[in-house]
């Protein structure tokens, strides 16, 4: 699974790690899940499929495994959404979704909508665990996916993460992955150091307690690592 956007303005460079990547393994494009997003200065119904076939040129592909919309920009995310459900329909997508929409703006999303989001993705970690989203999204079928699921690696100094994951003679990281997994949720993490990203994916040889996850559970303090969801009126961008 490979998580860009065109806001994070390397789709071109995931594009040639894609080539050189099915080169070196023999792998092949059906391999990999492969999900981009709509930028919010691309909303719109005839601007998102347009800056959708964009997307797709940047990355050398004739279809996407999921599509998102970035934000829920008030007054746009709707035509947004009914653009997407034609891209679904014309099977250049096989599935799409939304990013940081809440339990009001999905409502208000869903009374429209003809497919339902298959995916939600948003902030999650063991700081800001979301229960009331999680469970509205449980109910809704719509899965949730987790970016910054390291709290912006500002999480991985919470000592009392950090004695739990002792136990399991794992990193903080490891534990909140598998957390994660345990939860049901997917979760995405991001680093640039090979030992780091491979020390993420050896989260299969244990299993948290029901205990320890109930010690995790009363760590929530609605805690958002990420300053640009607090210092910019996202919602509200034109």
């Amino acid at each position: 699974m490979i998580d860009t956007a065109k806001a994070y303005g390397n789709e071109e460079a995931v594009r040639k790690g894609i080539e050189a990547g099915l080169k070196a393994t023999g792998k092949k494009r059906e391999d990999l899940f492969i999900t981009t997003k709509l930028a919010n200065e691309d909303q719109g119904y005839d601007s998102a499929l347009e800056n959708f076939e964009g997307s797709l040129e940047r990355l050398g592909l004739d279809y996407l495994d999921l599509y998102l919309i970035q934000w829920p920009v008030t007054g746009k995310y709707k035509e947004s959404w009914k653009a997407l459900e034609k891209l679904y329909a014309e099977k250049k997508v096989r599935a799409i979704g939304v990013c940081n929409f809440d339990i009001e703006t999905m409502e208000d999303l869903l009374t429209d909508a003809k497919v339902v989001p298959a995916v939600d993705q948003v902030e999650l970690h063991p700081l800001l665990q979301q229960p009331e989203l999680r469970e509205y999204l449980a109910d809704k079928g719509i899965h949730l996916e987790a970016w910054s699921p390291l709290g912006g690696g500002q999480v991985l100094g919470n000592k009392n993460l950090a004695k739990i994951a002792a136990r399991y003679n794992k990193s903080v990281a490891q534990l909140i992955i598998r957390w994660g997994l345990q939860l049901g949720f997917t979760t995405i993490p991001k680093s640039v150091h090979e030992e780091r990203i491979i020390e993420n994916a050896d989260v299969f040889d244990f299993e948290i307690s029901e205990a320890d996850l109930k010690e995790i559970e009363k760590l929530d303090e609605n805690y958002r690592s990420s300053f640009w969801v607090t210092s910019f009126d996202w919602y509200n961008m034109k």
